[in-house]
């Protein structure tokens, strides 16, 4: 399978909430394309949703890193910090979720 086979796979897997068969499509997605911004962000609701705290904040950091303006993926940081008990970093990525939030919703109009 190509990496979008693995991810409409876990993408299905993750619908019927079968958390671990999506976190193995999806990782398989990531291991062929190491840039693929969709499947890291569905791995990480994925690891989320499984209890996999410690592999949620790594898909997201990731995501945030190939996405750094992308709201959802400091949110998602923020919550899977918040889930591991790791407060100052999920308040410290929640606060860069609020900034990137407001930005995009005053921006200047050209």
């Amino acid at each position: 399978m190509d990496k979008d086979e693995l991810y409409q796979k876990g993408m299905e897997a993750f619908a019927d909430d079968k958390f671990e068969e999506a976190i193995g499509y999806l990782c398989q997605a990531v291991q062929i394309d190491s840039d693929f911004a969709d499947a890291y962000n569905a791995l990480a609701m994925a690891c989320y949703h499984h209890g996999d705290f410690g592999g949620a904040i790594q898909a997201s950091k990731r995501l945030t890193e190939l996405q750094p303006e992308n709201v959802l993926a400091w949110t998602s940081l923020s919550m899977a910090y918040q889930r591991k008990g790791m407060i100052p970093e999920a308040e410290a990525a929640g606060g860069k979720a609020k900034e990137l939030g407001f930005k995009s919703t005053f921006k200047p109009k050209a």
